[in-house]
């Protein structure tokens, strides 16, 4: 795996000493620059490529969601904010994580995992080719064509611009979003449940208020505005 170069925005001293000392502990970070103000960090993405940002949200003149729709082409932004009204905002604007202050190790630990899990499916991101009639599809991985069953698939994970498809032989990557990959015709019986998680009636072994639990014991959470689509798994 390689370095990746990060970004860590945030007007607070202390917050931003808090966010610069955890990064420090991961040798793939690469820090291109610690800034108090957003129009700082312009700068700096001015004149280098930077892989992920470590973003506050509440900063004077330029706040942090603004400054992300400016940044739309840095990969990977995680919001960093004791703000927890803005969390859903900040998912429409391409966030992987979304922390809330005060910052915890354990917690920072998770979206590194995160940030890891992503960066390498997107250097190794297979591409979703073509059906292959009506019960399995063609994904290109690397050089090579692999077969895939519709039905073998357990659910179907969003993680960006990226789908994970698992099965229980193996996890594949296809460069398409979730909701991009509902609307085809070869997905059109996967049930989406959350904002994250699209999934099989024949599957479903116990549908909870929550989650619902597959026939291999993964527990699905299930989105809140997505409640009325556990009608169709009944």
């Amino acid at each position: 795996m390689g370095k990746y170069s990060c970004l860590i925005i945030d007007d607070d001293d202390i917050d931003r000493l808090a966010v610069l000392l955890y990064v420090k502990r991961y040798p793939i970070l690469d820090i291109a620059g610690v800034c108090k103000s957003a129009e700082a960090a312009l700068a700096i993405l001015q004149k280098q490529h930077v892989d992920i940002l470590f973003l506050d949200i509440d900063m004077p003149s330029l706040n942090g969601l603004e400054f992300r729709k400016i940044a739309s082409n840095v990969p990977v932004c995680v919001f960093i904010s004791s703000h927890h009204e803005y969390a859903l905002e900040s998912f429409e604007l391409d966030t992987l994580d979304f922390i809330a202050k005060p910052v915890k190790l354990e917690r920072f630990a998770q979206t590194m995992s995160r940030i890891e899990e992503y960066m390498e499916i997107r250097t190794k991101a297979s591409l979703f080719e073509s059906s292959i009639g009506g019960d399995a599809i063609y994904i290109k991985e690397g050089h090579e064509k692999i077969k895939i069953r519709l039905h073998d698939i357990l659910y179907l994970e969003a993680l960006k611009d990226y789908t994970k498809i698992i099965t229980a032989q193996k996890n594949h990557c296809v460069l398409q979003s979730l909701g991009m990959l509902l609307k085809t015709a070869d997905f059109s019986s996967f049930i989406r449940i959350h904002r994250s998680f699209a999934v099989q009636k024949q599957f479903v072994r116990k549908i909870l208020a929550s989650e619902v639990i597959l026939d291999d014991d993964s527990k699905i959470p299930v989105g809140r505005i997505y409640k009325d689509n556990l009608k169709a798994l009944l």
